[in-house]
């Protein structure tokens, strides 16, 4: 199963753009179906039609839409703007006279556009911020294209305004869109525009709309606006593009990187933009992301962050040579024209403030400049002989100016957007390859070592494989590139890309007789400086660029996807189906320090923990007491960690359980990953969670709780610390920690948590909450009892109406479990004292808490949405049917001859939703009671007996587990104490079931599998296995 999180989304807009009504007819889906098969010239003049249909909603004020009744949308590019600073200068000292002059008229006049609501002048202000609320309502009812002129107007003539926002990241800057502050509803401006709010009065800030089921906003989700909440969607221009300042457009450039439609792309920007997270996203605006999974849209998210460095970092070489002044009107040009990284560097190199002044600056500051120009557009003008200067270094021969001239063509052919894309050209059509050597280093120490000198050896046989290594760079495998790229950083190795001759021969051709040939007759000793300069710019400038270029591609595919492969391995390990209902005794294997018990009762509560010596003289003793202990607490089930020890414990119990021992009991026994079992015994939370307990026994309980509730449990460890995948240590920190935190977000949101049962570890890790408010939840539980329903969250302290929209839907309250901690009467009372406490209190951010409900809603159960209970309630109207049916087959029955009689999209259309919301409420309604998603996934496998690895022999069938998957191949468990290796090269897409073709390696931790044995190698420890199919 694929899913959707990472983090949220650091890149905080600081323009937050709001659409208009009527733009949402140019995003459907109807469009996108259209257009989303390749993006074709007439993309380009789409995006400048959305500039001009999108733009950021704000409240103009009535005097300047007036002025200008007869301009039409196409003026948004209309450039008599210096009527409009005269505008509010004039109208600045009126603001304030208006009110009170026109203290008689009536307030409730919706259609004018001019009288106040208030009629005393000390509530003036509050007036103009009403009658500013009216208007924006006429605004939209008319279309809005007044309202658009008047933004533009008013955004030139004034400054910036400093936000004081709780989710905005940086100041807003100059020429920004003032929708950001008159959407706060908290202040009110001085001056006549009421398009530039600023943040002034904190008091209305405490209005939280946690409100999600309105039928009216339900209706803008059919044409890609956000669901039950107002539409933000910005121009796909201005809003994303020129905020960052570059010569490309960031939709676009997004899309040609990730091969996802604009309209996708563009709103899974604003998404990011309003703080959504992946699993939200995922699951609750499906139509806006064009269906795409979890993976998919994490991938897009990465690539986002990228632009968005690009164009940081752009901004700031501009600013930091601007201010050294050497920024002129051509450099910014190029910073500005980067798309990547690699480009961005290779402009700015020769003006970093460390390096040599470059000699193309050099042979500039002697002002040759102009002599490399004529030599390009008129070389029959061009005397060399007149450049010269005696006594001038750089200029004191002919020789000496042929060198600058030279110098400066190079730079100028090094930097040229064609050149280099020819180039590349060239490079791809050609068998460029990677190789690498031992480096001279490791030899040198090598020989130290042989001749007795003291020291740390290199492990050069580690990497053997790459002492003489040569392989294309369009072949070259991912966990090639990383074991190559890890001997490098140990001075083990050397690395070079090699680029055939004949590319060198072809460019230099191209250049002198295409693209830098001289406009006229070129004297023979011009074509010389001409032609020495062009490979003195492939040889000095263009070969390390490519080299670099090469080389960092072949990194990032090798993370990526490496990180790929730990992100399916993590969330297959996360999502193993709990073993239910069984009272489980741990072990934590061990030979000197013995083994370490733990009896777990079926809700994973410790019953017993103890230490016994298996492996010693007194073995038949401890068996007695495991005996005594299983049949007292009725424990009929066995985990044993794969760490030291294991295979001799293992043989221990399945000797036990051969010879009856346990009887009774029908005993049986499985083995589990015990990796970060022992970070977590002596970690925080562990000694928070088992404070009485020795660190030893706490693994054992980890091990333990590791088959009951996998999920519950892995998420206390660090992903990185649960064993799986490879190349952990060689790929960027950053980026592996935030993929996978963002797999834990997902499995957890995906898989629901019982607010009233779950542990704050396991809440930190639902969509929308963080430690502190999950702190928070915890607190607010223990001192007013179980929450009653998803409501009484927006009681909880520091939770807002963002954080609960991203949260409930992954929220359940399970009404068992309500009856098992309180009664009805107490939860109640408890909840009425939450509802009362925060009313009594008075002072700072108060909770509208007498309009949340403490009645229990059956609703609150199912991964419904709050914000479709409206449309939930109304659809079983519709069919005839109540809550209290929910989970029945009648209802099931019902619900499916409905859709089947009518259609689905026919009753969301009826029930003004969307069919992807439509069908989630169908799923929600008809799940039974304590629906797991893991339940489709498979379980430990428990067995009773033990093959050794001297019972195998090559041709043998077994069956196993996938343990772990890396780049190279799949580790399978088959049970004989050794993992097998199946490499790739036998992981065939006809040996795969249809759903997992689709991915690099396609097996997974927890899959099970029938292999057939290939090779046995006992003396190194190794078995080669090949894969005859997946079970399932």
């Amino acid at each position: 199963m694929s899913f959707e999180a990472i983090q949220p989304l650091q890149l905080k807009n600081p323009i937050n753009m709001q659409r208009r009504t009527r733009t949402v007819k140019v995003y459907t889906e109807k469009t996108t179906d259209e257009d989303s098969d390749e993006l074709s010239p007439h993309t380009q003049s789409e995006s400048e039609d959305e500039i001009e249909e999108w733009q950021p909603e704000s409240k103009a004020p009535k005097r300047q839409l007036k002025a200008q009744p007869g301009e039409k949308k196409p003026a948004v590019k209309r450039q008599a703007k210096p009527k409009e600073p005269k505008e509010p200068k004039e109208s600045k000292p009126k603001a304030p006279r208006k009110p009170v002059e026109r203290k008689p008229r009536a307030p409730r006049a919706p259609k004018e556009p001019k009288p106040p609501k208030a009629p005393r002048a000390p509530k003036a202000p509050r007036a103009a911020k009403g009658s500013k609320k009216q208007q924006a309502l006429l605004e939209e009812e008319a279309g809005g294209a007044n309202q658009t002129n008047s933004i533009c107007d008013a955004a030139e003539s004034q400054q910036s305004a400093r936000v004081k926002e709780e989710r905005l990241s940086f100041i807003v800057p100059d020429g920004s869109c003032n929708d950001n502050m008159s959407r706060a509803g908290g202040g009110w401006s001085e001056g006549p525009s009421s398009s530039h709010q600023l943040y002034g009065l904190k008091k209305e800030e405490p209005e939280e709309d946690f409100t999600f089921d309105e039928p009216s906003l339900k209706r803008q989700k059919t044409t890609s606006a956000p669901q039950g909440r107002p539409t933000r969607l910005p121009t796909s221009g201005r809003g994303f593009g020129e905020d960052l300042n570059m010569n490309w457009d960031l939709i676009q450039l997004l899309s040609e990187r990730t091969g996802v439609e604009q309209w996708v792309c563009l709103n899974i920007s604003q998404l990011f933009r309003e703080e959504n997270t992946i699993p939200f996203i995922v699951r609750y605006r499906k139509e806006m992301i064009n269906h795409m999974d979890a993976d998919a849209v994490r991938d897009l998210q990465l690539v986002l962050e990228e632009i968005y460095a690009l164009a940081k970092k752009a901004q700031t070489i501009s600013q930091t040579l601007k201010k050294e002044g050497v920024l002129t009107a051509e450099l910014e040009q190029a910073l500005r024209n980067c798309r990547t990284a690699d480009e961005l560097d290779h402009v700015y190199a020769p003006y970093k403030k460390g390096s040599k002044l470059s000699k193309a600056r050099r042979a500039k500051q002697l002002g040759l400049e102009s002599a490399a120009q004529a030599l390009l557009q008129c070389p029959h003008t061009l005397d060399l002989r007149a450049w010269i200067k005696p006594g001038t270094e750089g200029l004191s021969t002919v020789e000496e100016v042929s060198t600058g001239v030279e110098q400066i063509l190079a730079d100028m052919i090094a930097k040229d957007g064609e050149t280099l894309t020819h180039i590349r050209s060239l490079c791809d059509n050609s068998m460029v390859m990677l190789q690498s050597s031992v480096s001279k280093t490791a030899l040198k120490e090598q020989q130290q070592q042989k001749a007795g000198h003291q020291g740390k050896p290199k492990d050069i046989d580690k990497f053997h494989l790459y002492c003489d290594f040569t392989c294309s760079v369009q072949r070259i495998q991912h966990h090639q590139t990383l074991a190559i790229n890890r001997g490098e950083n140990l001075k083990i190795l050397t690395v070079k890309v090699n680029i055939p001759d004949r590319v060198k021969s072809d460019f230099c051709r191209w250049c002198v007789n295409v693209r830098w040939r001289p406009k006229g007759y070129a004297r023979e000793e011009l074509m010389k400086i001409l032609r020495d300069a062009v490979e003195d710019s492939y040889k000095r400038l263009l070969l390390p660029l490519l080299s670099r270029s090469y080389r960092t591609k072949l990194t990032i595919s090798a993370e990526k996807e490496s990180i790929a492969m730990f992100v399916r391995n993590l969330r297959q390990r996360l999502l193993v189906c709990p073993v239910r209902g069984r009272v489980i005794m741990g072990v934590d294997p061990g030979f000197r320090h013995g083994c370490k018990l733990a009896v777990l009762s079926p809700t994973s509560q410790i019953l017993y923990t103890d230490v016994v010596y298996l492996h010693g003289s007194g073995g038949n003793r401890e068996a007695d007491k495991l005996r005594h202990l299983m049949i007292r607490y009725s424990c009929n089930t066995v985990v044993i960690g794969n760490g030291t020890a294991c295979r001799e414990t293992e043989a221990f119990f399945a000797d036990l359980i051969s010879r009856r021992f346990f009887q009774p009991l029908d005993v049986s026994y499985c083995i589990t990953s015990e990796a970060g079992a022992s970070i977590y015994s002596v970690s925080p939370e562990a000694v928070k969670e088992m404070p009485d307990l020795d660190p030893n026994l706490r693994s054992a309980v980890s091990i333990g709780r590791r088959v009951q509730d996998p999920l519950a449990e892995l998420v206390k460890i660090d992903p990185k610390h649960i064993g799986i995948g490879t190349y952990q240590h060689d790929v960027s920190q950053n980026s592996l920690k935030a993929a996978l935190d963002g797999v834990v977000q997902e499995c957890v949101s995906f898989v629901g948590v019982d607010i009233n049962i779950c542990s704050e570890t396991l809440m930190r890790h639902v969509a929308g909450l963080n430690t502190g408010r999950a702190k928070s939840i915890a607190e607010w539980r223990e001192t007013n009892g179980p929450f009653m329903n998803r409501d009484q969250l927006r009681l909880v302290k520091g939770l807002g109406p963002k954080s609960y929209q991203q949260c409930a839907g992954f929220i359940r309250i399970n009404p068992q479990n309500l009856l098992n901690n309180h009664s009805d009467a107490a939860g109640g009372n408890s909840a009425q004292a939450a509802q009362e406490k925060p009313a009594a209190k008075g002072k700072g951010k108060t909770k509208a808490s007498s309009a949340v409900p403490s009645l229990p809603n059956p609703l609150d159960q199912t991964c419904i949405h709050p914000e479709s209970y409206a449309v939930a309630r109304s659809f079983l109207s519709l069919v005839g049917s109540s809550v209290d049916q929910m989970g029945r087959p009648e209802l099931r029955q019902c619900l499916e001859a409905s859709v089947k009689r009518q259609g689905l999209e026919a009753l969301a259309k009826t029930l003004n939703t969307t069919p992807d919301t439509l069908q989630l409420i169908i799923d929600g309604l008809t799940q039974p009671p304590g629906f797991d998603i893991r339940q489709d996934f498979e379980q430990a496998d428990f067995k009773r007996g033990i093959v050794s690895m001297s019972d195998l022999r090559e041709g043998v069938v077994l069956t196993g587990r996938v343990e772990n998957a890396t780049l190279f191949g799949a580790f399978v468990d088959i049970g004989v104490g050794r993992n097998g290796l199946i490499h790739k090269r036998y992981i065939t897409p006809d040996k795969l079931p249809a759903d997992q073709r689709r991915r690099s390696l396609a097996l997974g931790p927890g899959e099970k599998v029938e292999v057939r044995v290939l090779n046995v190698d006992p003396q190194r420890g190794r078995i080669g296995l090949d894969l005859i199919r997946v079970l399932r």
